[in-house]
Protein backbone atom coordinates (compact mmCIF):
# COMPACT_ATOMS: atom_id res chain seq x y z
CA UNK A 1 0.00 0.00 0.00
CA UNK A 2 1.61 3.09 -1.15
CA UNK A 3 1.43 6.20 1.70
CA UNK A 4 1.21 9.59 -0.07
CA UNK A 5 0.59 13.17 1.51
CA UNK A 6 -1.26 15.39 0.03
CA UNK A 7 -0.98 19.22 0.49
CA UNK A 8 -0.98 22.90 -0.87
CA UNK A 9 -3.56 23.53 -3.14
CA UNK A 10 -5.20 21.16 -5.41
CA UNK A 11 -3.94 21.90 -8.36
CA UNK A 12 -0.20 21.70 -6.57
CA UNK A 13 -1.74 18.52 -4.96
CA UNK A 14 -2.01 17.15 -7.86
CA UNK A 15 0.76 17.96 -9.97
CA UNK A 16 3.50 17.22 -7.13
CA UNK A 17 2.07 13.68 -7.21
CA UNK A 18 1.72 13.30 -10.79
CA UNK A 19 5.59 14.59 -11.34
CA UNK A 20 7.01 11.51 -8.67
CA UNK A 21 4.56 9.21 -10.64
CA UNK A 22 6.46 10.54 -13.86
CA UNK A 23 9.87 10.35 -12.18
CA UNK A 24 9.62 6.71 -11.42
CA UNK A 25 8.36 6.34 -14.10
CA UNK A 26 4.72 4.72 -12.76
CA UNK A 27 3.22 6.26 -16.15
CA UNK A 28 0.03 5.19 -16.25
CA UNK A 29 -0.30 5.18 -19.49
CA UNK A 30 -1.40 1.34 -20.20
CA UNK A 31 -4.06 1.57 -17.58
CA UNK A 32 -5.59 4.73 -18.58
CA UNK A 33 -6.01 3.69 -22.66
CA UNK A 34 -8.46 0.91 -21.41
CA UNK A 35 -10.63 3.79 -20.08
CA UNK A 36 -10.65 5.31 -23.32
CA UNK A 37 -13.92 4.06 -25.52
CA UNK A 38 -16.08 6.76 -27.12
CA UNK A 39 -18.56 5.40 -24.68
CA UNK A 40 -17.06 6.42 -21.29
CA UNK A 41 -15.36 9.70 -23.02
CA UNK A 42 -19.01 11.15 -23.73
CA UNK A 43 -19.96 10.25 -20.13
CA UNK A 44 -16.91 12.01 -18.98
CA UNK A 45 -17.94 15.44 -21.00
CA UNK A 46 -22.06 15.12 -19.99
CA UNK A 47 -20.36 15.04 -15.77
CA UNK A 48 -17.80 17.71 -16.62
CA UNK A 49 -20.37 20.61 -16.48
CA UNK A 50 -21.01 19.21 -13.27
CA UNK A 51 -18.47 19.21 -11.37
CA UNK A 52 -17.36 22.57 -12.94
CA UNK A 53 -20.57 23.59 -10.85
CA UNK A 54 -20.32 21.87 -7.59
CA UNK A 55 -16.08 20.70 -7.08
CA UNK A 56 -14.31 22.78 -9.29
CA UNK A 57 -10.85 22.21 -7.18
CA UNK A 58 -11.05 18.55 -8.16
CA UNK A 59 -10.88 19.41 -11.20
CA UNK A 60 -7.89 21.82 -10.91
CA UNK A 61 -5.89 18.55 -8.61
CA UNK A 62 -6.83 16.26 -11.82
CA UNK A 63 -5.42 18.73 -14.59
CA UNK A 64 -2.12 18.96 -12.04
CA UNK A 65 -1.96 15.03 -12.05
CA UNK A 66 -1.99 15.24 -15.48
CA UNK A 67 0.43 17.78 -16.27
CA UNK A 68 2.52 16.06 -13.99
CA UNK A 69 2.71 12.84 -15.41
CA UNK A 70 2.30 14.41 -19.22
CA UNK A 71 -1.55 13.54 -20.09
CA UNK A 72 -3.90 15.10 -21.94
CA UNK A 73 -6.52 16.26 -18.99
CA UNK A 74 -8.80 14.78 -21.22
CA UNK A 75 -7.85 11.34 -20.77
CA UNK A 76 -7.07 11.16 -17.18
CA UNK A 77 -10.93 13.11 -16.57
CA UNK A 78 -12.20 10.16 -18.72
CA UNK A 79 -10.22 7.63 -16.78
CA UNK A 80 -11.53 9.06 -13.59
CA UNK A 81 -14.91 10.38 -14.16
CA UNK A 82 -16.50 7.53 -15.18
CA UNK A 83 -14.76 5.15 -13.13
CA UNK A 84 -17.61 2.91 -10.48
CA UNK A 85 -20.34 4.34 -13.39
CA UNK A 86 -19.34 1.03 -15.86
CA UNK A 87 -18.35 -2.83 -14.64
CA UNK A 88 -15.93 -3.05 -11.90
CA UNK A 89 -15.08 -5.66 -9.11
CA UNK A 90 -14.48 -3.19 -5.78
CA UNK A 91 -16.39 -5.31 -2.84
CA UNK A 92 -16.35 -4.71 0.16
CA UNK A 93 -18.04 -4.64 3.95
CA UNK A 94 -19.33 -1.43 5.86
CA UNK A 95 -21.02 -1.52 9.45
CA UNK A 96 -21.05 1.39 11.87
CA UNK A 97 -22.22 1.82 15.84
CA UNK A 98 -21.76 4.36 18.77
CA UNK A 99 -21.89 2.45 21.87
CA UNK A 100 -22.73 5.44 24.31
CA UNK A 101 -19.44 6.73 24.31
CA UNK A 102 -17.84 5.96 21.06
CA UNK A 103 -18.85 6.11 17.30
CA UNK A 104 -16.89 3.52 15.50
CA UNK A 105 -16.61 2.74 11.67
CA UNK A 106 -15.18 -0.13 10.06
CA UNK A 107 -15.09 -1.40 6.34
CA UNK A 108 -13.33 -3.98 4.24
CA UNK A 109 -12.07 -3.29 1.13
CA UNK A 110 -12.20 -6.47 -1.12
CA UNK A 111 -10.48 -6.25 -4.63
CA UNK A 112 -8.14 -8.16 -6.92
CA UNK A 113 -4.77 -9.47 -6.12
CA UNK A 114 -3.64 -8.52 -8.77
CA UNK A 115 -3.94 -4.62 -8.35
CA UNK A 116 -3.40 -4.50 -4.45
CA UNK A 117 0.22 -3.18 -4.93
CA UNK A 118 -1.47 0.04 -5.89
CA UNK A 119 -3.64 0.55 -3.49
CA UNK A 120 -3.02 3.92 -1.80
CA UNK A 121 -3.40 5.33 2.24
CA UNK A 122 -3.49 9.20 1.70
CA UNK A 123 -3.11 12.26 4.10
CA UNK A 124 -4.81 15.70 2.48
CA UNK A 125 -4.34 18.66 4.16
CA UNK A 126 -5.03 21.52 1.01
CA UNK A 127 -6.52 24.90 1.18
CA UNK A 128 -9.52 25.76 1.69
CA UNK A 129 -11.12 22.06 2.53
CA UNK A 130 -11.39 19.73 5.75
CA UNK A 131 -7.91 17.75 6.21
CA UNK A 132 -8.69 13.64 6.07
CA UNK A 133 -6.83 10.50 5.76
CA UNK A 134 -8.27 7.93 3.10
CA UNK A 135 -7.80 4.90 1.63
CA UNK A 136 -9.06 4.19 -1.98
CA UNK A 137 -7.82 1.55 -5.10
CA UNK A 138 -7.47 4.12 -7.33
CA UNK A 139 -6.44 7.79 -6.66
CA UNK A 140 -8.07 11.23 -6.44
CA UNK A 141 -11.30 9.30 -5.64
CA UNK A 142 -11.86 8.19 -1.66
CA UNK A 143 -13.57 4.65 -0.26
CA UNK A 144 -13.38 5.52 2.75
CA UNK A 145 -11.78 8.33 5.19
CA UNK A 146 -12.37 10.23 8.34
CA UNK A 147 -11.88 14.04 8.40
CA UNK A 148 -10.43 16.18 11.23
CA UNK A 149 -13.55 16.94 12.55
CA UNK A 150 -14.35 13.03 12.93
CA UNK A 151 -16.47 12.42 10.19
CA UNK A 152 -15.96 8.97 9.10
CA UNK A 153 -17.44 7.85 5.59
CA UNK A 154 -17.43 3.88 3.43
CA UNK A 155 -18.83 3.24 0.37
CA UNK A 156 -19.61 -0.17 -1.13
CA UNK A 157 -20.26 -0.54 -4.87
CA UNK A 158 -23.47 -1.68 -6.22
CA UNK A 159 -22.93 -2.97 -9.98
CA UNK A 160 -24.65 -0.23 -11.98
CA UNK A 161 -27.75 -0.99 -13.60
CA UNK A 162 -28.34 2.65 -14.58
CA UNK A 163 -25.80 5.73 -15.13
CA UNK A 164 -26.41 9.58 -15.45
CA UNK A 165 -24.32 12.24 -15.54
CA UNK A 166 -22.77 13.23 -12.53
CA UNK A 167 -20.56 12.56 -9.18
CA UNK A 168 -18.99 8.62 -8.64
CA UNK A 169 -19.29 6.99 -5.51
CA UNK A 170 -15.36 7.51 -4.86
CA UNK A 171 -15.77 10.93 -5.34
CA UNK A 172 -18.65 11.76 -3.44
CA UNK A 173 -17.03 10.26 -0.55
CA UNK A 174 -13.75 12.57 -1.21
CA UNK A 175 -16.41 15.23 -1.55
CA UNK A 176 -18.07 15.03 1.83
CA UNK A 177 -14.90 14.09 3.57
CA UNK A 178 -14.11 17.69 2.51
CA UNK A 179 -17.03 19.55 3.14
CA UNK A 180 -18.79 18.47 5.59
CA UNK A 181 -18.77 17.97 9.79
CA UNK A 182 -21.50 15.92 10.75
CA UNK A 183 -23.48 13.06 9.24
CA UNK A 184 -26.35 15.55 8.53
CA UNK A 185 -24.43 18.11 6.83
CA UNK A 186 -22.95 14.85 4.55
CA UNK A 187 -26.70 14.16 4.27
CA UNK A 188 -27.89 17.42 3.46
CA UNK A 189 -24.86 17.30 0.55
CA UNK A 190 -25.56 14.50 -0.71
CA UNK A 191 -29.17 15.20 -1.43
CA UNK A 192 -28.07 18.32 -3.50
CA UNK A 193 -25.54 16.67 -5.65
CA UNK A 194 -26.36 14.75 -9.46
CA UNK A 195 -25.43 11.13 -8.77
CA UNK A 196 -23.68 8.93 -11.39
CA UNK A 197 -23.01 5.30 -9.92
CA UNK A 198 -25.30 3.01 -7.51
CA UNK A 199 -23.66 2.38 -4.10
CA UNK A 200 -24.22 2.73 -0.89
CA UNK A 201 -22.41 5.28 1.91
CA UNK A 202 -22.20 4.41 5.58
CA UNK A 203 -21.65 7.62 7.29
CA UNK A 204 -20.46 8.09 10.77
CA UNK A 205 -20.12 11.41 13.40
CA UNK A 206 -18.40 12.07 16.86
CA UNK A 207 -22.03 13.19 18.03
CA UNK A 208 -23.08 9.38 17.54
CA UNK A 209 -25.29 9.83 14.39
CA UNK A 210 -24.90 6.40 12.02
CA UNK A 211 -26.61 5.82 9.18
CA UNK A 212 -26.37 3.74 5.74
CA UNK A 213 -27.66 6.04 2.21
CA UNK A 214 -28.24 3.80 -0.42
CA UNK A 215 -28.56 5.81 -3.83
CA UNK A 216 -28.40 5.50 -7.36
CA UNK A 217 -28.48 8.66 -10.24
CA UNK A 218 -32.64 8.01 -9.77
CA UNK A 219 -32.98 7.17 -5.46
CA UNK A 220 -32.26 7.59 -2.17
CA UNK A 221 -33.08 6.02 1.20
CA UNK A 222 -31.85 6.39 3.99
CA UNK A 223 -30.93 3.89 6.96
CA UNK A 224 -30.67 4.45 10.36
CA UNK A 225 -30.46 2.18 13.55
CA UNK A 226 -34.03 0.16 13.85
CA UNK A 227 -35.85 0.39 17.48
CA UNK A 228 -33.21 -0.77 20.42
CA UNK A 229 -30.09 -0.73 18.46
CA UNK A 230 -27.42 1.37 18.02
CA UNK A 231 -26.10 -0.14 14.52
CA UNK A 232 -26.30 0.05 10.94
CA UNK A 233 -25.02 -2.54 8.46
CA UNK A 234 -24.02 -2.37 4.80
CA UNK A 235 -22.32 -4.55 1.66
CA UNK A 236 -22.85 -4.75 -2.14
CA UNK A 237 -26.73 -5.14 -2.35
CA UNK A 238 -29.27 -2.88 -1.77
CA UNK A 239 -31.84 -3.63 0.90
CA UNK A 240 -34.77 -1.17 0.80
CA UNK A 241 -38.13 -1.78 -1.27
CA UNK A 242 -37.24 1.68 -3.05
CA UNK A 243 -33.61 0.92 -4.22
CA UNK A 244 -34.15 -3.63 -4.36
CA UNK A 245 -35.05 -3.38 -7.71
CA UNK A 246 -31.75 -2.11 -8.94
CA UNK A 247 -29.65 -4.94 -7.82
CA UNK A 248 -28.23 -7.07 -10.35
CA UNK A 249 -28.45 -10.42 -8.74
CA UNK A 250 -27.12 -12.67 -11.81
CA UNK A 251 -23.33 -11.14 -11.16
CA UNK A 252 -20.98 -12.33 -8.79
CA UNK A 253 -21.18 -9.98 -6.14
CA UNK A 254 -18.60 -12.15 -3.58
CA UNK A 255 -20.99 -13.50 -0.91
CA UNK A 256 -22.67 -10.27 -0.25
CA UNK A 257 -25.73 -11.46 1.59
CA UNK A 258 -23.41 -13.78 3.90
CA UNK A 259 -21.07 -10.95 4.54
CA UNK A 260 -24.27 -8.63 5.41
CA UNK A 261 -25.43 -11.44 7.59
CA UNK A 262 -22.40 -12.09 9.23
CA UNK A 263 -22.07 -8.51 10.36
CA UNK A 264 -25.87 -8.14 11.33
CA UNK A 265 -26.07 -11.08 13.42
CA UNK A 266 -22.96 -10.17 15.00
CA UNK A 267 -23.85 -6.62 15.84
CA UNK A 268 -27.63 -7.66 17.23
CA UNK A 269 -26.38 -10.20 19.29
CA UNK A 270 -23.36 -8.34 21.04
CA UNK A 271 -23.65 -5.25 22.83
CA UNK A 272 -20.22 -5.10 23.84
CA UNK A 273 -19.54 -2.69 20.60
CA UNK A 274 -16.17 -1.81 20.64
CA UNK A 275 -12.80 -1.99 18.33
CA UNK A 276 -11.86 -5.35 19.09
CA UNK A 277 -15.71 -6.21 18.17
CA UNK A 278 -15.37 -4.47 15.15
CA UNK A 279 -11.69 -5.97 14.16
CA UNK A 280 -13.16 -9.56 15.23
CA UNK A 281 -15.70 -9.21 12.62
CA UNK A 282 -13.66 -8.00 9.83
CA UNK A 283 -11.19 -10.55 10.64
CA UNK A 284 -14.06 -12.88 9.87
CA UNK A 285 -14.38 -14.56 13.66
CA UNK A 286 -17.85 -14.61 13.43
CA UNK A 287 -19.41 -16.26 10.52
CA UNK A 288 -17.59 -15.21 6.63
CA UNK A 289 -16.27 -12.10 5.75
CA UNK A 290 -12.50 -11.45 4.51
CA UNK A 291 -11.86 -15.85 4.08
CA UNK A 292 -11.27 -15.57 0.53
CA UNK A 293 -9.50 -18.26 -2.21
CA UNK A 294 -6.39 -15.79 -3.25
CA UNK A 295 -6.25 -18.49 -6.16
CA UNK A 296 -9.36 -17.11 -7.28
CA UNK A 297 -8.01 -13.80 -7.77
CA UNK A 298 -10.23 -11.96 -4.69
CA UNK A 299 -9.11 -11.33 -1.39
CA UNK A 300 -9.69 -8.42 1.55
CA UNK A 301 -7.01 -6.07 0.17
CA UNK A 302 -7.35 -3.61 3.43
CA UNK A 303 -9.06 -3.15 6.65
CA UNK A 304 -9.87 -0.13 8.42
CA UNK A 305 -11.56 1.14 11.92
CA UNK A 306 -12.53 4.99 12.42
CA UNK A 307 -12.96 6.13 15.97
CA UNK A 308 -14.63 9.23 15.32
CA UNK A 309 -14.42 10.82 19.00
CA UNK A 310 -10.71 10.09 19.25
CA UNK A 311 -10.03 10.39 15.87
CA UNK A 312 -7.82 7.38 15.79
CA UNK A 313 -7.77 4.81 13.03
CA UNK A 314 -6.23 1.46 12.90
CA UNK A 315 -5.58 -0.35 9.86
CA UNK A 316 -4.27 -3.71 8.37
CA UNK A 317 -2.97 -3.41 4.95
CA UNK A 318 -4.18 -6.69 3.68
CA UNK A 319 -6.48 -9.52 4.89
CA UNK A 320 -7.36 -9.12 8.05
CA UNK A 321 -7.47 -12.72 9.00
CA UNK A 322 -3.56 -12.44 7.99
CA UNK A 323 -2.24 -9.47 8.76
CA UNK A 324 -2.65 -7.09 11.98
CA UNK A 325 -4.05 -4.03 12.77
CA UNK A 326 -1.83 -1.20 13.85
CA UNK A 327 -3.01 2.45 15.00
CA UNK A 328 -2.20 4.70 12.29
CA UNK A 329 -0.42 7.55 14.62
CA UNK A 330 -0.46 10.47 11.91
Amino acid sequence: MYHVRFKNNHYQAGYNFGQKLYQKQLLLEDKIALFQTSKRKAFMQACLPIYQKFYPEILEEIKGIADGLKLTHEDLYTFLLSMYCFEVENKCTCFAFHNGKETILARNSDFLVELEKTNMNCLYSLEHVYAFQGNTTAFVEMEDGMNEHGLAIGLTFIYPTIRKPGFNAGMIVRYLLEKCQTTKEAIDKLKSLPIASSQTLTIADRNGEVVVVECNPEQMAIIRPQQNESFVVTTNHFHTSKLYPYNNFNIDNWKSEERYQTAYHTLKTHQNYSVDLARDILSGKYGFMCQYDRKTGADTVWSVIYCCQRKTIFRAEGNPSRKKFREDKR
